[in-house]
Order: C-alpha cells, then structure tokens, then sequence
C-alpha cells in the first residue's frame, strides 16, 4: 500500500466485496462502473454530469486517442485530464482489444502488432513499450499492460500462444512502466489475465502476473461472444487465481445481470459502451428491463422511464417527450438517454455495495434479477 496506490476491502460476503481504491485523485468505491470515454469523451455527457451520476472515474481508449488526436498532442495540452475537462482517475486500456477486432487491419509478431489506421490507412506499431508510453503521455492513472486477445473460439493451441505472449508483453509493460518513472507519480499498472476459458491457462496466466506484480489484475478475453453462462463458468474460477488483496477487474463488461452475476463471483471493477451506445439508439435500462424508447406505446405516456429513479431525467421528463426526441433524432434525446443509463448503472453499483457491506447481496441480486427479467 502507498500514497499513489491502496486498495481496502471493507466488506465481504460470500466471494463478493466491496471496498476502496485510493489515489491521489479520489478514490474510486467499488464495486465500480467506470463510464468509456473512448475518443476523450464520455459521449452524448459532460464530465460534471458524468461525476453527478455517481462515477468516480471513467476510462479512455489508447488504440482511438493515439491515432486522434494524437498523445504527442494530448501531452503538450496538459494531458487528458484537462484536456477534456475530468479531474478524477482515468483508466486507459492498452489497445489489445483492438488487435482482435480490428485483426483484418493488424499484423502480429513478438515485437508488438502492426497496422493500418481505420482512420486515414497510415501504418503503425503498437508494441508494449509503445502502449505503455501512449498511456504515460495521455496522463492515465492506471495504466493497463499491453496483451493479445482472441476469440474464445480460437484452437487451444492458439488460446495457449495468445495467452503465453501476452504475459511476455506483461512482464515488458511492467518493465516500461517502471523505466519511464510513472510508478512515482499517481499512476498504478495493471496486468491483464487470459486463457480464454479454460481453467489451466487461467491459471498459468494469473501466477505469471503475480510473480511479474501489479497493482491490480484484470481479467481479459471475456464477453466477446461467449455468452453468460461460459462467461460465468470462467468467473467462478478466474477472480480466485487473482490476489485477494488486490483490486480485479473484468474487462467490456457489460449488461445489468453480467455486472450482478460477476459481482457476486469476486469482481470489483466493470466497463462497458452498452449504457452510452444504448441511450443513443433509444434503448434505456429500468429496474424492470430495457425499453426501447422508439417503441409506439411510449407515444403519450406521461411517466418516467423508470418509476424507481432519481436521476434528473427521470425527475423531468416524461417517456412521451423522450419518445418524440429520439423518433424525430434530436440530440437532447441521444443525451437524456445516456444520462439517465449512466445514472441507472451507478445506482446499481451503489445498491451493490450497501447490499454487500449490509450481508444481503444473495437476496438483492435474486430481486433484481427477477425485476429485471420480468420486463423483457
């Protein structure tokens, strides 16, 4: 534990916690949400809206900002945190995830991955070093090794490759990370699990990352088309490789019962698009399920979206006004609707964190799933 860095649990029950990350710019209480901020915005909010819903921190894109606007530029306006207007930790990922789904532009080796900007075609070389060193210039507070990812499809003997050079490239993260000064400041690195689903690589991964040391564990290579129930069969075995001490983290994840279901398996951190892209094509999340907006029936219903929400458009609006926004592609409409998502997740999240420090969480996630899945 140090001043740049500390992670208290304050409550248990059964496998799932909840506690406090501590940095020099706020503290992060989880289980946590963190909002994507993909191109230096969350989009469709404002980072004072952002913070309004309850988020303590949000996450940037290093594959995106690296070709737009460009880190070089990013660190010579003062970095990412005043360049887009949020002053509480941000987390950055490596690029990884681009690397599988933008695999028919990439070409990878030990040195790093190789490809063409799906922007203007210009060819780049996103090695650990160089991934480490984007992250250093944006200003991030914790940085994420640099990984390979791939389908969960993939032959064991790819899953196997994939996962052996990513602790490789973990083990030269670390080693740029610590080279370049970044340990001293606020920032924290984190390594990245993988192995697919499979237990035994799992498990070889996890105890490479531990001799390696990190200041928190991730786990990669989920929710890419595996679905829940695979994604849970790995869980119930993946945190628990992970330090108990340390913050974990699963990576795109996800949809309301993913995060609950995860939670209750041992995982403290969470990220997702689904909430932003959701609010801007008309869907919103309720306690009693998703809706779609765009829908005829909401056509002159003078309720709230969500009967049990205090957020500031559910407080304001009615479903007819939002329904008229979104049908005629307003831009008020794609931003209630995002606010009002960003709101519901981090609502979720601190109704998780009260059911576990209270020893209630197996009664909240019942009641919440069966609320949930009766409005589908």
């Amino acid at each position: 534990m140090t001043a740049r860095f500390s992670f208290a649990i304050h409550a248990t029950d059964g496998r799932a916690r909840t506690g406090t990350i501590s940095m020099k710019r706020g503290e992060i209480r989880t289980p946590a949400f963190m909002p994507v901020g993909t191109a230096a915005t969350v989009k469709a909010m404002k980072p004072g809206d952002v913070r309004a819903s309850g988020a303590d921190i949000i996450l940037g894109n290093t594959y995106h900002l690296m070709l737009r606007p460009g880190a070089e530029r990013v660190a010579r306006l003062g970095g990412l945190h005043g360049f887009m207007g949020w002053d509480r930790p941000i987390l950055t990922d490596s690029g990884g995830y681009q690397v599988m789904s933008l695999a028919e532009l990439t070409k990878r080796s030990e040195d790093g991955v190789a490809f063409k900007s799906h922007l203007d075609g210009t060819r780049h070389l996103l090695s650990p070093e160089r991934s480490i060193e984007i992250q250093r210039l944006l200003g991030s507070n914790i940085v994420m090794a640099f990984d390979e990812l791939v389908p969960t499809t993939s032959t064991r003997e790819v899953q196997a490759s994939a996962m052996e050079r990513s602790m490789r490239w973990a083990r030269r993260s670390r080693d740029a990370f610590d080279a370049g000064g970044q340990h001293a400041e606020d920032n924290a690195i984190f390594g990245i699990q993988q192995g697919a689903l499979d237990e035994g690589f799992r498990k070889s991964s996890a105890d490479a990352l531990i001799d390696i040391g990190f200041d928190g564990y991730a786990i990669g290579g989920l929710a890419v088309g595996e679905g829940q129930e695979a994604m849970f069969g790995c869980l119930d075995f993946a945190p628990g490789q992970l330090p108990a001490d340390k913050p974990r983290y699963l990576m795109g994840v996800g949809k309301p019962t993913d995060i609950v279901g995860a939670v209750e398996r041992g995982v403290d951190m969470f990220d997702c698009v689904l909430p932003t892209r959701s609010g801007r094509t008309g869907q919103a999340f309720t306690r009693q399920g998703p809706i779609n907006i765009r829908n005829a029936r909401f056509a002159e219903d003078q309720g709230p979206l969500d009967p049990a929400c205090g957020c500031p458009v559910c407080s304001t609006w009615s479903r007819a006004y939002l329904h008229h926004l979104v049908r005629a592609g307003e831009i008020l409409g794609a931003m209630l609707m995002t606010e009002h998502n960003i709101w519901f997740y981090q609502q979720m999240m601190a109704d998780l964190r009260a059911a576990i420090g209270e020893g209630r969480l197996t009664a909240f996630a019942d009641d919440f799933r069966a609320r949930y899945a009766a409005g589908q």
